[in-house]
């Protein structure tokens, strides 16, 4: 520490001052949020500041959470919950699900994971499994799952979910796209779901197509983007956010410009510069790791994204600091990768689901 009242020469004082900074970890801090997630990561060998700051940084990341899914062999359907750790890159067992299920609808609402239907084990009927209606929440900082009202519209899997920006409801809201009901059809429903009741109230358009297993992701100015589906569709279409304070205030749709190849058990999130990204999937020649971005705007356009290291369907997918993450997806996939946006490269991730089987079928959110 300089003694009270010294000047550093002038000389001196640019070189002075930036060593100062650099030994801020708040200083580096800062440095990780505008790297970005594996910039953070490569920050943490670089001085003891450093990697202060930047695990700092990578402390106010939400985890990526797995819920429940289906393990190949023996391993069957499960009610585990496990949660990546982005400051440590561990998985982390999290409190387990009240009901065994997979192909769940599953996102993060006011903090608290929702997970709504799926497809639970049921003594022996047709392929030994059958839909559920059954909803429960882990709320923030909850030590367990809790049972909500099962939803009003019925058994669904496959579907996607999406939380509603809104502040009048008692648990909030999500809107709930596509999927198979207790029927085993294909739907094209758009629901709206209050969770405090389970009520679903069917919004003024459906989707143009009927979905299962495939790509939504919220937009940065709210609307939703889907693409492909059951049957390797390469459709694509936006839904926009109803307009506020009007009096029937409804989501609607309009197509979008087809993939370059149809894709069933795809994943999608949203970059950083607000594309969207749909990932893997089933394509015209099987289980693919190819990637495709979609920019939004006046010249609406499908660009290819570098591929996965692995191919990959019905995996866990989710955006987070310039990067995206996947992890899991059939054929027993256990690995998990992170694709960084400046680099414009994939890179694995040192450590695997917990499962030697893979893991694939499950819900995901960041949380």
């Amino acid at each position: 520490m300089a003694p009270s009242g010294y000047s550093p020469p002038l000389a001196d004082a640019d070189s002075w001052a930036v060593d100062q900074a650099v030994s801020l970890p708040e200083v580096w801090a800062l440095v990780a949020a505008f790297r970005g997630l594996v910039g953070a990561w490569r920050l943490l060998g670089v001085c003891r500041a450093a990697r202060a700051g930047a695990e700092e940084f990578l402390g106010t990341l939400p985890r990526l959470v797995v819920c429940g899914g289906y393990v190949e062999g023996d391993g069957g359907a499960l009610s585990e919950v496990w949660g990546l750790n982005l400051a440590t890159m561990r998985w982390e067992a999290m409190p387990a699900l009240l009901c065994v299920r997979f192909r769940p609808a599953c996102c993060a609402v006011r903090g608290a994971l929702v997970v709504l239907g799926g497809l639970v084990p049921d003594g022996g009927i047709t392929r030994g499994v059958a839909p559920t209606s059954r909803v429960e929440i882990l709320s923030k900082g909850g030590g367990a799952f809790v049972e909500l009202p099962p939803l009003s519209c019925g058994a669904i899997y496959g579907a996607a979910a999406i939380a509603v920006d809104e502040t009048h409801s008692a648990l909030g809201q999500v809107l709930l796209l596509g999927g198979r009901n207790h029927n085993y059809t294909s739907t094209s429903s758009v629901q709206l779901v209050d969770l405090a009741t389970g009520l679903c109230t069917p919004q003024a358009d459906d989707l143009l197509h009927a979905c299962l297993l495939f790509a939504a992701a919220r937009l940065p100015d709210g609307s939703i983007a889907c693409a492909g589906g059951a049957s390797r569709l390469s459709t694509g279409e936006m839904l926009g956010r109803p307009v506020q304070g009007a009096l029937d205030a409804a989501w609607t749709g309009r197509e979008l410009p087809a993939m370059s190849v149809g894709r069933s058990a795809c994943s999608g999130c949203v970059l950083s510069d607000g594309r969207f990204a749909v990932l893997g999937g089933i394509s015209n020649y099987g289980c693919t790791s190819s990637c495709e971005a979609l920019t939004l705007g006046d010249d609406e356009h499908w660009v290819p994204l570098p591929p996965m290291h692995d191919s990959r369907e019905r995996f866990a997918c989710a955006a987070v600091a310039g990067c995206i993450i996947v992890a899991g997806g059939y054929p027993r996939r256990k690995s998990a990768e992170v694709f960084d946006e400046v680099l414009g490269r994939w890179l694995r991730l040192p450590n695997h689901l917990p499962h030697d089987g893979g893991l694939f079928d499950m819900g995901s959110a960041l949380l």
